[in-house]
């Protein structure tokens, strides 16, 4: 089975900039409903995944600023506790299994570590369990 058959391509994947502010980021995640969202750079390569725990911390460590100070923080001030770590576009299957046992998605990268999407623990499941299903009938 090739991973792409699991991929949500970048285009339909939020995703914040390494130039976003830490209110954007916040922002961001709000309004999609993310616990976690990847960083990419510019030219879109694939940097790291920020978290809400990372978010709390941060602004707990910068006393809480307001809304408007939010504006003032680079969100790469904020420390990343744990990434997801990104797969080459040609993992193997098992690679990919042992991957998103660990992580709620992971991030799919080209040979150049251009993000080219995500594949979420959700769809791997879904599949799985309906392959299962369907060999036993």
């Amino acid at each position: 089975m090739n991973i792409l058959f699991f991929l949500t391509p970048k285009e339909n994947v939020a995703h914040i900039d390494d130039n976003d502010t830490l209110r954007q980021a916040i922002e961001k995640m709000e309004h999609r409903g993310f616990s976690a969202i990847p960083i990419l750079t510019q030219d879109g390569k694939y940097i790291g995944t920020v978290t809400e725990g990372d978010l709390l911390w941060y602004l707990k460590n910068q006393n809480f600023p307001s809304l408007r100070e939010m504006e003032e923080h680079s969100i790469m001030n904020v420390t990343r506790r744990r990434d997801n770590e990104a797969v080459n576009i040609s993992i193997s299957m098992e690679g990919l299994v042992n991957k998103i046992t660990n992580q709620n998605f992971v991030p799919v990268v080209d040979d150049n570590n251009v993000f080219i999407g995500i594949i979420t623990r959700k769809d791997v499941i879904l599949y799985l369990t309906n392959k299962e299903l369907v060999e036993n009938v």
